[in-house]
């Protein structure tokens, strides 16, 4: 829909706005109103080419899109009864819980091992380890390639799915021949389109899970959408969106809690939404309320960030990991919130001791 600034366009503005949507097979079909004119965009509207051509127009306002920019994600494609099962749980018939370490400590790899066994116990159906950490600071540990063979060793102990992040293609083709189940893509390459487009093409053709974390600063919606897009394309659906807390930062936590985006979510994609709190908020204590409250509103499920010892952990495990026990009660009143949305759980039976 095009909005000019004047209450109609000139025959000449006409001329020059049609000549730059008929090469994209699209007409133009003027509404007139009583004080002024707008141009609906016959055709497929979406082309980013062709609306920046129309933006840079001086006597175009505006142009609001009615269609969807996400020819696959958007919720009314042929793809919006695509059901993502992961394990033993369907998103959207159960609540998906991802736990784990933030970095796996290639010294002590004990301790993931029994993080493993810990967060099976709890109830979580996905085990996360950071194998290699985007770090601020160039000297901070950035991961070892040897944690790799410590987690996939945690997969076969345990025989849960596991969840590793991939910050380059080298990393993407690690992970993906040493059998890596859920592919994540953190904050910081969100938006890296190259790297998106190379997971897409990595995963066409494998059973292999991405989850997408949203970019660090507030992007907008149909932003975070459109990164997911990128693999999509390729043919691999299974793609969960995650939000994680975004900057600036809300003082007294790591970041500024988006779990509030579930629904705008929802109203667009398709996609299951799957929160974490733990970025979010930064602190032990406050995750398991960002948690429930990413269920209040809809989550689809969650990834927590645990470790049998937060204090003996490394990276960002000692301050916001949750131990096994604080983990399984997270789990367990998640799931009684889960249902309740679902209108099968007592109302009283949530937070009962």
């Amino acid at each position: 829909m095009i909005l000019p600034k004047s209450n109609r366009l000139t025959p000449a503005q006409l001329a020059e706005v049609t000549a730059i949507v008929e090469p994209f097979g699209c007409r133009l079909q003027p509404i007139v109103g009583a004080v002024r004119t707008i141009y609906a965009i016959v055709g497929d509207e979406r082309d980013e080419l062709m609306i920046n051509r129309l933006e840079g127009l001086a006597y175009i306002d505006r142009v609001d899109r009615i269609q969807s920019p996400h020819k696959l994600m958007d919720r009314r494609s042929d793809l919006a009864s695509h059901r993502i099962a992961l394990g033993k749980v369907t998103l959207g018939e159960e609540l998906l819980v991802i736990a784990g370490q933030c970095t796996i400590d290639p010294k002590n790899p004990n301790f993931l091992y029994e993080t493993a066994h810990a967060v099976k116990e709890a109830g979580a159906n996905v085990l996360r380890g950071g194998v290699w950490k985007p770090r601020t600071n160039p000297y901070s540990f950035q991961g070892d390639t040897k944690s790799l063979d410590i987690l996939m060793e945690a997969h076969r102990r345990t025989g849960l799915p596991v969840d590793a992040e991939v910050m380059d293609e080298t990393q993407l083709r690690l992970a993906l021949d040493a059998g890596v189940h859920m592919l994540q893509v953190g904050a910081r390459n969100a938006l890296n389109y190259s790297l998106l487009s190379a997971i897409g093409r990595a995963v066409a053709e494998r059973d292999v899970f991405v989850l997408l974390k949203r970019s660090m600063h507030m992007g907008a919606i149909n932003e975070f959408i459109s990164a997911a897009e990128y693999i999509v394309s390729f043919g691999n659906r299974n793609v969960l969106l995650c939000p994680r807390g975004t900057a600036p930062a809300l003082d007294g936590y790591r970041n500024h809690p988006d779990e509030s985006i579930t629904p705008l979510l929802k109203e667009k994609t398709w996609a299951p939404v799957v929160v974490d709190p733990s970025h979010s908020v930064g602190k032990a204590a406050y995750v398991p309320a960002c948690a429930l409250a990413a269920v209040a509103y809809g989550a689809d499920g969650l990834c927590i960030e645990a470790h049998v010892q937060p204090s003996q952990g490394i990276g960002d495990d000692p301050k916001q990991a949750l131990t096994p026990d604080v983990l399984a009660e997270t789990i367990s009143q998640a799931r009684q919130l889960w249902r309740l949305r679902r209108g099968s759980a007592p109302a009283q039976a949530l937070f009962s001791p």
